[in-house]
């Protein structure tokens, strides 16, 4: 469900070369929302990053995003620019509204430029029967390798009546986001009917995204595109939220994330399995995330998973090759519930009941320090035969 005064539609353009793959999408809000983002911190940025991030900085409110599938619009210089403008302010034509309250994202093959002439052709079409509201039809124009539509939404029950939360993400391969505030190919649009001021989102979002979007991996690549969005309206009519209502919109909205970050990992190109790797008891959050990520990014590890493989050696030789100092005296390593490694040394365990626990379609792995009180979690996938054929004929 969206929030009130949202719409979103999606098509096919002519971008994506099969003739009923969508690749268009638009979601827009009548009113003016507040708007705040996110973006690759790869210093290869797609011109549609480039733009967003200036017009995020220099604006208040926007109405809408559109984006496309099929070419990321990345690398292709000054016209790249040019053509990431056009396609903004043609979606400003038709809803006629200001150019610059329209930000863009794209993903697909790097280095072709966009098909400009066919997204205008297409436009009118896609504005128009955006009220309609079609999520899934939106979310589906944005997906690449992707093989669902991933959106979810949330109500919640505030003082003066209910606000929604309404987000999609696509993303399945080059997957491992670093995302940083305005100081994603992962593509995420979130929209709420709140009223909340862009300062204020702002530091909702980059807060929410640390514990989700930033804590995936399915290959170890950072996209040119990452982008997340966030736009809150203000329809719900709810006014200011006070300390507790605030609470509530954050926790959703953490819930919200996290969901979608989750379904990306899952989706992994070729995975068969969602795996989550908790590394605890460190005296810094930060280390014992740059473990996890380590651990969840090792290529031998993702491939022992693939075979349910309880390769417990692999896990800690990629915890050791993170930069973070630690004894491995003290180190723990359980598959599931079963103990493999104690104190940095082999443990004599079923091999089977390990095996069991690796072939199920959710797993979790734990690394226990035993030397603080701090602890993160990362979300990863296996590497199955199936990613190197993807990958290796991805422009095919």
């Amino acid at each position: 469900m969206l929030p009130k005064g949202f719409y979103c539609n999606g098509l096919h353009s002519g971008i994506a070369k099969q003739n009923t793959k969508k690749d268009l999408a638009i979601f827009y809000s009548e009113t003016p929302a507040a708007a705040a983002g996110m973006f690759t911190f790869s210093r290869v940025k797609a011109a549609p990053v480039l733009i967003d991030i200036e017009r995020l900085k220099k604006y208040k409110s926007f109405h809408a995003v559109v984006a496309n599938s099929g070419c990321a619009n990345a690398c292709t210089g000054l016209k790249g620019r040019k053509d990431a403008e056009t396609v903004a302010c043609e979606t400003a034509k038709c809803l006629d509204k200001a150019p610059e309250s329209v930000l863009v994202a794209s993903t697909g093959v790097i280095g072709r430029f966009l098909p400009v002439e066919k997204i205008k052709k297409a436009m009118p079409e896609l504005v128009k029967t955006a009220k309609e509201k079609n999520e899934k039809k939106a979310v589906e124009a944005i997906m690449t390798t992707d093989t669902f539509a991933k959106f979810i939404s949330k109500k919640i029950k505030v003082a003066k009546g209910e606000i929604i939360i309404w987000g999609c993400a696509k993303g399945a391969g080059m997957i491992h986001p670093e995302l940083k505030g305005l100081h994603a190919t992962m593509l995420s649009f979130i929209f709420t009917d709140a009223g909340i001021e862009k300062k204020q989102l702002q530091k909702l979002l980059e807060e929410s995204a640390e514990q989700s979007f930033n804590c995936i991996t399915v290959d170890g690549d950072t996209s040119t595109n990452d982008t997340l969005i966030l736009m809150a309206n203000g329809q719900s009519k709810t006014g200011k939220l006070s300390k507790n209502d605030m609470a509530k919109f954050k926790s959703a909205l953490d819930e919200i994330t996290l969901s979608l970050a989750k379904m990306m990992a899952k989706d992994g190109e070729g995975a068969t399995k969602l795996v989550e790797i908790e590394v605890k008891n460190l005296k810094k959050r930060a280390d014992a995330k740059k473990i996890a990520s380590t651990i969840a990014t090792s290529p031998l590890v993702k491939t022992a998973l693939f075979g349910s493989d309880a390769n417990w050696g692999r896990i800690l030789a990629a915890a050791g090759r993170a930069g973070v100092d630690f004894d491995q005296s003290k180190i723990d390593v359980y598959i599931g519930n079963i103990m493999t490694a104690k104190n940095g040394m082999a443990l004599n365990f079923d091999e089977s009941k390990a095996k069991k626990i690796l072939n199920a379609k959710e797993c979790k792995i734990t690394v226990d320090f035993k030397s603080g009180k701090e602890s993160s979690k990362y979300y990863t996938c296996d590497f199955s035969y199936d990613y190197v054929k993807i990958n290796g004929s991805y422009r095919s």
